[in-house]
């Protein structure tokens, strides 16, 4: 459930917070008071595209933030969240916010913490569906018929299945066509991926070669200076006149004196010797230093040509050499079916063959299942459509189900097209041939209705979906918004007075000028405030529209 929505900045709107309540929530105002900015900013905070124009004028950003209950959202959310590495959501609340800029940046926020636009808006998907005026536009399209048929029946697990099926084809028909091409083609691709595949296994690369090499170059080419070091060190240890060794054992000698005047004195003794020792190996290890380096022009030559060699290869085929030495495996595998072209074919046939056939089978049980479905559609659609004013009104769902796998799509094997007939004794016809839009926008709100009880999304957003009705439709379309309120929070933004009359909560958008510059702002209607609306929606504010107001109360 949508709890609270906060806009700064945004058009008309300079900070607003709107407060909502479960059920039925009326929103109404004067045209150009700001009411579809209430829409604009609840899709920015679920991952719309942004609109720069509309950040208020001299405000450096908009933001928006929004507040979900979301105890009873039936989707996984604290995994998702625990797997983009966002905050939990503490007491049952999910807290998104979108700020966007005039220079152009975005940001986005779950919770607490900077996420990406494909995070807030995957999100968004599980808490609200906003159905604006336009939208039964989308009931022309068989493929969103076929959607809602879908949907009614929980059929997506069984379509996402189908769906696999048509990738794994996909992808068997793909390595098919990168195998079938001309002669010319082939050997071509044949002498690039052998040049390749040879390159680098001459090359005999290995994951330590780089940090190895860098370290023997190093030292090959430096090996006069550190054969200058290492002498200079062996001279101050042992070499020369006052060395530290013959120091230590002018040093050695006092020390012995000392014990012999005061015993306590033999720990001093023992620290001597351990230093002497350590100097006599140190005096070792030089020479033995000394001995492994090797002032070899041959060698330096061999090693930079093999530092050459790997950054030539690094930028054919990878930034680094286990980037390389992956590429010369892949490489090898596809020279590996190249070379055996003919063979991989047969078996990507025979592949083919037995996964169209499970296409066939798949296709045909979703389509048994989708044939079940139609009639208890239509029925309970019909049954709506005769409250919203199409008393004899009928609508059906023609199928066609192809018999071959190559004509299959991701949704099945099917094509449906939802007719109606408007008119009792009329046949029913394609909806994209005879609806106006006010019909389409009633039958859409039918379908709305049957399918809050199969939809899991909490939140529905109608905007003005009640254009080109009136009088006892307007009504009904009431009616139909508290019946899906009775099982999700609904937001409606109406013109007329019987949809807003039977909503629990009642709001109004209204503008003022405040220090010369108009403002848009939203207020809770009390019961005396909300008569005095309604008379203004059904016409003004004569004593006949307060009395029309108050028994549309009632």
């Amino acid at each position: 459930m949508l709890d609270t929505l906060r806009i700064r900045n945004l058009a008309l709107v300079t900070d607003l917070t709107l407060e909502l309540g479960a059920g039925y929530n009326a929103i109404s105002g004067e045209t150009g008071a700001g009411k579809s900015i209430l829409i604009g900013a609840l899709n920015l905070v679920l991952g719309e595209r942004a609109d720069r124009t509309l950040i208020r004028a001299e405000a450096d950003q908009c933001t928006v933030e929004a507040a979900f209950d979301v105890a009873t959202l039936d989707a996984p959310l604290a995994e998702f969240l625990e797997t983009h590495g966002l905050e939990p959501c503490e007491e049952n609340q999910l807290l998104l916010k979108r700020t966007f800029t005039a220079a152009g940046s975005n940001r986005q926020f779950v919770n607490g913490t900077a996420t990406t636009l494909v995070v807030l808006k995957q999100i968004g998907e599980w808490l609200v569906d906003v159905h604006g005026a336009h939208d039964h536009q989308s009931l022309l399209h068989p493929a969103r018929q076929l959607d809602i048929l879908d949907a009614f029946g929980g059929l997506q697990t069984v379509r996402d299945a189908f769906a696999e099926l048509m990738r794994r084809r996909a992808e068997i028909e793909k390595a098919k066509a990168d195998l079938v091409v001309d002669k010319a083609t082939y050997a071509q691709q044949l002498d690039l991926l052998r040049f390749q595949v040879n390159e680098i296994s001459d090359a005999a690369l290995n994951a330590a070669d780089e940090e190895n090499l860098d370290a023997n170059y190093q030292r090959a080419s430096n090996g006069a200076r550190l054969l200058e070091l290492c002498q200079s060190a062996r001279q101050l240890v042992s070499e020369t006149e006052g060395s530290l060794l013959d120091r230590s054992g002018e040093l050695g000698r006092v020390l012995a004196d000392l014990q012999q005047v005061d015993e306590a004195a033999a720990t001093l003794v023992d620290l001597h010797e351990h230093a002497r020792a350590n100097l006599q190996e140190l005096q070792t290890e030089l020479t033995a230093y000394a001995d492994r380096v090797d002032i070899d022009p041959a060698q330096l030559h061999a090693l930079e040509e093999r530092i050459n060699l790997t950054q030539s290869l690094k930028r054919k085929y990878g930034g680094s050499i286990e980037a390389v030495i992956e590429f010369g495996e892949q490489a090898a595998n596809k020279l590996a079916v190249l070379e055996s072209r003919d063979e991989e074919l047969v078996r990507l046939n025979s592949e083919l063959e037995k996964l169209e056939t499970e296409i066939l089978s798949a296709g045909k049980k979703l389509s048994a299942q989708r044939k079940k479905l139609i009639p208890k559609l239509t029925q309970a659609v019909t049954l709506h459509l005769n409250d919203l004013g199409f008393a004899q009104s009928q609508i059906d769902v023609a199928l066609t189900t192809t018999a071959a796998a190559a004509e299959a799509k991701a949704t099945g094997l099917d094509t449906i097209e939802f007719q109606f007939a408007p008119n009792p004794g009329e046949p029913a016809r394609p909806l994209r041939a005879i609806a106006s839009s006010g019909e389409l926008a009633r039958v859409m709100l039918a379908l709305k209705t049957v399918l809050a009880a199969e939809d899991s999304i909490p939140v529905l957003i109608f905007d003005e979906v009640d254009a080109n009705i009136g009088g006892e439709t307007a009504h009904a379309v009431g009616e139909r918004m508290r019946q899906i309120a009775d099982q999700r929070q609904v937001l409606c933004i109406t013109h007329l007075a019987p949809v807003a009359a039977l909503a629990q909560t009642h709001y109004v958008v209204s503008k003022a000028v405040i220090d010369g510059r108009t403002e848009s702002n939203i207020t809770p209607l009390d019961a005396h405030a909300r008569v005095e609306e309604l008379a203004r929606m059904l016409g003004g504010k004569s004593t006949a529209a307060r009395k029309h107001a108050e028994e549309l109360l009632r």
